[in-house]
């Protein structure tokens, strides 16, 4: 992963739509040109989509439903495909392919499903493939209630350790006031740190179309930046607000990253309950001691208690002195089968592979 050259795009309903009842062509083409420049730059981008309900609605011709969850979910059954479908035209005009993504926080939750949904995102990114992520509505339950694909971007800005998380909407940022109601209020270019008069500034979402507001985007903010992602809270209709920002132009409010990366998932990682342990032998703790390297199979000598894949583990030595804990690639079963071997053997060993590490460096901290 290329933590240094990620950036998360969460575009709202409100953008999608230019403010009307439908999509607007236009200014998603807008968007996705300046995404295309960005990728020109380097840059590897991921957009997280609102808008299925809208482009269901839209696609329904405007019916008239109940507002309880089963009609919401039905609307974005409708409507997913559809924007799925004006993306993958518009993206097409620049000859780049787009993948669907579809996510709910279980998905992220989960280990296994987390780090499966990390090496899709990364194998899409490798390959050119700018992935659309929206939460999967027709399934979610409580998430489509407050328009979670705010803080579904944070996650995914963590996910791949992102340098930038861009969250569009139609305000200018976080102002002190309501500026619907406050002519008055004043933007805030810079929150230091999230506290409960933040939460406090937030007002309620104003367009109809979207089920969020600024209380999900705070909340994602916190999320991403206390993770070490640069966030910021823009206008999705200003001028090349992508590539003002992403150059540095001081645009909408940012909210400054409370750690660096590194150490924000050190942190996680040595709060984190370890689940198993795995004892290695003194080659590989030399190597993880004092070359910061990834622990390869060849220098496990036994795992301890059965674990799946994702789980969180101890390395100890072989006097049982704790040395390090990581995210495993590999389960219990197929690490004892492993032990000993080269990492070029994993996959005659297996018949597939997770990688040649049973645990990265990316994942590992010393203890």
């Amino acid at each position: 992963m290329k933590p240094q050259h990620t950036i998360i795009v969460k575009v709202g309903t409100s953008t999608l739509t230019g403010g009307t009842q439908r999509l607007s062509r236009p200014h998603m083409l807008e968007i996705i040109r300046q995404v295309i420049m960005l990728r020109a730059d380097g840059y590897r981008v991921v957009i997280v989509s609102s808008g299925a309900m809208a482009a269901g609605r839209e696609l329904l011709d405007f019916p008239s439903v109940p507002n309880h969850l089963p009609a919401k979910q039905m609307l974005s059954a409708v409507g997913q495909g559809h924007l799925m479908q004006v993306y993958s035209m518009l993206f097409d005009l620049y000859g780049v392919h787009i993948g669907q993504v579809l996510l709910t926080h279980g998905d992220l939750s989960d280990r296994t499903r987390y780090l499966n949904a990390r090496n899709t995102l990364d194998t899409l990114l490798n390959y050119g493939i700018v992935p659309i992520v929206n939460e999967n509505d027709t399934v979610a339950v409580e998430e489509i209630k407050v328009g979670d694909n705010d803080n579904l971007s944070a996650q995914i800005a963590v996910l791949l350790n992102a340098m930038m998380l861009i969250l569009l909407t139609d305000q200018n940022g976080l102002y002190n006031h309501d500026p619907r109601s406050d002519h008055g209020a004043y933007l805030i270019p810079r929150v230091d740190a999230i506290d409960e008069q933040t939460y406090q500034l937030a007002g309620s979402s104003g367009s109809g179309l979207g089920v969020g507001g600024m209380v999900t985007k705070i909340q994602a903010a916190q999320l991403a930046t206390r993770s070490g992602t640069k966030t910021v809270i823009a206008n999705g209709r200003t001028q090349d607000v992508l590539i003002r920002l992403v150059a540095g132009e001081d645009l909408g409010t940012e909210f400054v990253p409370s750690v660096g990366h590194i150490e924000s998932r050190k942190r996680w990682l040595l709060a984190e309950h370890s689940q198993a342990t795995i004892r290695i032998d003194a080659g590989a703790a030399r190597v993880l001691q004092e070359e910061g390297a990834s622990l390869l199979p060849v220098g496990i000598r036994a795992t301890e208690t059965e674990f799946t894949r994702g789980a969180v583990v101890l390395v100890v030595d072989e006097r049982g002195k704790a040395l390090a804990k990581g995210l495993v690639n590999y389960s219990s079963d197929e690490l004892e089968r492993l032990r000993g071997h080269q990492s070029q053997e994993i996959c005659d060993i297996l018949g597939y592979t997770y990688g040649d590490e049973a645990i990265h460096r990316d994942n590992l901290v010393l203890m």
